[in-house]
């Protein structure tokens, strides 16, 4: 007989037994407890996270909690940022009245009175949906009861996970905002220029605040640019009915060199007006075109039906949606019967698939 084939056959097979006893006790689920209704639910030791049956709210194990010890110094930044931006502001209004209006009143007093009042209108529209924006609120979670079985019913907490910063239910809609250091409801971004998160509460200001400023730095462009040729010194003259003559590119580009050296030149004789004129041609320029191209890509969201964050979201999970011009008309308050009154092609719903 062949003891040692036998003998290694037995300790194969104990083996196995080990293996399979320590297979059983490593896939064997494990009872934990469910943040919003304090059942005990059965999960899988592998899985980080679940999804309770009874309430639908999703637990994530093993969840690290970042460090928050800096969130007094990140809101003393955004009430600097806030401060810088108010100044600047008040500054805009107040040398834009002291550089053009002398020249406005200069040519006819209906005209001054006309442009003062344009001015008062976005001035006071600018900074009142800026404050709206600033210091209203975001838009906090609504308050929902949670972990205790009676009170919460079935589906009660459907997608909602739990906030480790607040220490409390964070609905699919919400998030946590360590700058604000609280969840925010429908959060769009954080803005330091606002100091403030831009949520459910502030978006509509904030999107109102934009559109003013975008029209008040393009008013500020027109007639600072108007007042500048009044009061610009004159130039070394060169008569422009030259370049028709010329066929050389050369000698035209030569000549357009001639004309900005000039401007350049006469640009020394400018008064302390003259200075500030191009000063404020070139910063409303520059905040204009910014803040044209962020209105742009928040109206863009808007007309999809997201905002930043769940854009980030939704190309993260592949999702798609439909875009729609209703969309704007509800962000902007305005009931569903007021679409009677726009084109068709609004009425309609648009929708596009990628």
């Amino acid at each position: 007989m062949d003891f040692s084939n036998s003998g290694s056959r037995s300790s194969g097979g104990s083996d196995g037994v080990q293996e399979d006893n320590h297979l059983a006790i490593a896939t064997e689920d494990l009872e934990t407890t469910c943040w919003g209704c304090g059942l005990r639910v059965l999960v899988s030791p592998f899985a980080s996270i679940f999804k309770c049956g009874w309430c639908g709210a999703i637990t994530k194990q093993n969840v690290v909690k970042s460090d928050d010890s800096y969130i007094g110094l990140r809101r003393w930044r955004d009430r600097c940022f806030v401060s810088i931006v108010i100044l600047f502001m008040l500054f805009f209004i107040c040398a834009g009245v002291w550089a053009t209006y002398p020249i406005l009143f200069s040519i006819s007093y209906f005209c001054g009175v006309f442009h003062l009042t344009i001015t008062g209108i976005l001035s006071i529209c600018t900074l009142s949906t800026f404050c709206l924006s600033a210091f209203r609120p975001a838009g906090l979670p609504p308050i929902i009861v949670w972990g205790s079985y009676p009170a919460v019913g079935k589906g009660g907490l459907e997608n909602h996970t739990f906030c480790h910063y607040c220490s409390k239910p964070k609905s699919p809609r919400a998030h946590h905002c360590r700058s604000c250091g609280m969840c925010i409801l429908d959060m769009d971004h954080h803005c330091p220029f606002i100091g403030n998160c831009v949520g459910a509460a502030n978006h509509r200001c904030f999107i109102l605040f934009l559109i003013s400023t975008v029209i008040s730095t393009l008013y500020v462009t027109i007639m600072t640019l108007y007042s500048a040729v009044h009061i610009w010194p004159p130039l070394e003259h060169t008569t422009l009915s030259q370049l028709s003559v010329l066929a050389d590119t050369e000698l035209i580009f030569g000549v357009l060199k001639d004309k900005i050296l000039a401007l350049l030149r006469s640009a020394v004789f400018l008064s302390v007006r003259g200075l500030v004129l191009v000063y404020l041609f070139m910063a409303s320029v520059s905040v204009g075109i910014g803040l044209s191209v962020l209105l742009w890509q928040q109206l863009s969201y808007i007309y999809a039906g997201k905002t930043y964050l769940s854009q980030l979201r939704a190309v993260d999970s592949e999702e798609t949606m439909g875009r729609d011009c209703q969309n704007l008309v509800r962000f902007f308050g305005c009931p569903y019967n007021a679409a009677v009154y726009l084109p068709s092609y609004w009425k309609s719903r648009k929708t596009h698939n990628k």
